[in-house]
């Protein structure tokens, strides 16, 4: 019982980054733009959370207050930084794939190169514990206290809320709507006045904004509040895009495929607690292979019935009817 508590509680801190870059993504390809450049925003939104807290740590900022405020900060990076996909695929109108791996390439770069200059090493290392305990009154409740409320991080629930109010927007509101008509079938939304550019860089920017709290969260729940432009966010970029796919581009699904695919990264690096596997005497490091082997296996056998978003990737013409 221990065991699954165990994995349990380490699943959600590292389903959070794929969950929230995974829904950003989705915003930003059901408005009709391609974002291969979620690796390098997370990253972005990670180093500047860290370099905030880094300079906030000996003010004496509660410690959850303070990663609320780094949140906000990583956001805001996220958010300014995708501008560059928005404005070169949106007025630009240039290969989204390819600005998004230029600037997949240019984060870490850049994340070094600064790192180096003001740090000397390969990234900013934060002292802050931002690891709660318990969480007090609903740590007491029978098993749900156990799972949920007890060793645990903040990122979590932030992540539930997160969740719930993407959802309402994407399928509640008129901008959800809007969003996903510019995504299927930009020249019937411009036809009954609908800003397909606005709608567009909205997309890009609501994805930036969410890429940026996974990195950071991923900075918090993976990486112990540390930030490095050497190993950067070690693919997560990429895997929230294979869960974005496995999800079909709708936010439940994407849940349970970001609960499904930390799992299996959790797996991988508790196979000691775990006597039948670790028994088997297989090299640890296949185990820590099954996340990408699983995406693999995913995609090969489910691509065939995605449906993208028809308009994705096409930069929108209004002479094109």
């Amino acid at each position: 019982m221990d065991t699954f508590y165990y994995l349990i509680q380490n699943t959600l801190p590292v389903a959070v980054p794929l969950l929230l870059v995974a829904l950003g993504g989705m915003f930003c390809e059901r408005s009709g733009i391609i974002n291969i450049g979620l690796e390098g925003i997370m990253l972005f939104g990670a180093f500047f959370g860290c370099i905030f807290v880094y300079s906030m740590q000996d003010s004496g900022i509660n410690p959850q207050m303070l990663l609320l405020l780094a949140m906000i900060i990583a956001a805001l990076a996220g958010a300014v930084f995708s501008l560059m996909l928005a404005f070169a695929s949106v007025n630009m109108k240039a290969d989204q794939t390819i600005i998004g791996t230029a600037l997949n390439m240019l984060v870490p770069a850049s994340v070094l190169l600064f790192s180096r200059m003001k740090f000397n090493s390969d990234g900013v290392t934060t002292t802050v514990k931002l690891f709660i305990k318990e969480v007090p009154g609903l740590s007491q409740i029978p098993v749900i206290g156990d799972l949920f409320f007890k060793n645990t991080y903040l990122t979590v629930f932030i992540a539930a809320v997160i969740m719930i109010i993407a959802t309402i927007f994407f399928y509640k509101t008129k901008v959800g709507l809007r969003l996903r008509a510019c995504g299927e079938h930009p020249q019937a939304a411009d036809s009954v006045g609908i800003n397909v550019q606005k709608m567009r860089y909205l997309g890009v920017i609501i994805s930036g904004v969410l890429a940026g709290i996974g990195g950071y969260f991923y900075s918090v729940g993976v990486m112990s509040g540390n930030a490095n432009g050497h190993t950067g966010v070690a693919g997560f970029g990429f895997l929230a895009l294979a869960v974005m796919i496995f999800g079909q581009w709708k936010p439940v699904r994407i849940l349970f495929a970001s609960l499904f695919f930390a799992f299996l990264r959790t797996l991988a690096y508790s196979i000691p607690l775990i006597p039948f596997l670790n028994n088997l005497g297989i090299n640890n490091v296949f185990y820590k292979m099954l996340p990408y082997i699983a995406t693999m296996v995913v995609l090969a056998f489910t691509s065939k019935k995605s449906r993208a978003p028809k308009a994705e990737g096409i930069p929108y013409d209004k002479s094109v009817r």
